[in-house]
């Protein structure tokens, strides 16, 4: 299956990655899409930090920046970036276990790719609406 997990200046794995990819994959087919391939990069905050000022001109945290890379209508590919300090912060804000937090995260960036934006208050219902759909999916 297409999707990978990386790391880049954290030593980050998800736990049950098999389970986690299988779940992503399902998701993606409820979207009527097909997967090209995802890769998720987990980072710190300073990581993500200085990618959001370089390739999006934004100087704030985020948990998540995702590059779309998709060449054909339908078939989802990207590069998503997760900073799993932030993830660490959001689960304590929120809380919620780190886990499921992260898995909010990994969903948010697929339905980024699938075509889903956050820009308004409007957008930002939907995409949550969809996170906890998917969320409530999960084995």
């Amino acid at each position: 299956m297409p999707i990978r997990f990386f790391n880049e200046d954290v030593d980050f794995k998800p736990r049950n990655p098999q389970k986690t990819k299988n779940w992503i994959n399902e998701a993606i087919g409820l979207e009527d899409c097909t997967l090209g391939e995802i890769n998720y990069i987990f980072c710190s905050d300073q990581y993500l930090l200085a990618m959001n000022k370089r390739f999006l001109r934004h100087n704030t945290f985020t948990d998540i920046v995702t590059f779309d890379t998709s060449e054909q209508e339908g078939k989802i590919s990207g590069d998503i970036y997760i900073s799993t300090d932030r993830i660490a912060d959001n689960a304590v804000k929120f809380k919620v276990p780190f886990d499921q937090e992260l898995r909010r995260v990994l969903i948010h960036g697929v339905l980024h790719l699938i075509g889903y934006g956050d820009k308004s208050q409007r957008q930002k219902s939907a995409m949550r609406r969809k996170e906890d759909t998917y969320l409530s999916l999960w084995p």
